[in-house]
């Protein structure tokens, strides 16, 4: 389903995204230059080693849990909970259950 057929629409987050054994899996909703939105599950003891970002970025766990890591402070965020990772501030990902999340990132 491309960008423009998820307009004006109700969708389950839930089900838009499935779990992949061993996997990381992420589905683009919203690219645009301004920001993204992107769906990701993540199975157990899967994750995202540390990196930075330009642009600050909210996460919602939509799904399970999972610890986030920003400059070194571990936080464990679970279902419907939120976290907000500042721009340039380097940050990792791992799954302590299956996950499933939204990332917000704005660029402008």
């Amino acid at each position: 389903m491309s960008e423009k057929e998820l307009l004006a629409q109700v969708f389950n987050l839930d089900e838009m995204l499935a779990y992949q054994d061993g996997s990381v899996v992420s589905r683009t909703l919203i690219n645009k230059n301004i920001g993204t939105v992107t769906l990701f599950s993540f199975d157990k003891g899967q994750g995202l080693s540390e990196h930075t970002a330009p642009f600050d970025a909210l996460v919602y766990i939509f799904d399970g849990e999972a610890e986030i890591s920003i400059s070194k402070q571990a936080h464990l965020v679970k279902k419907g909970e939120m976290i907000i990772m500042p721009a340039n501030e380097p940050h990792a990902l791992q799954a302590k259950e299956k996950f499933k999340m939204l990332l917000v990132m704005i660029k402008a």
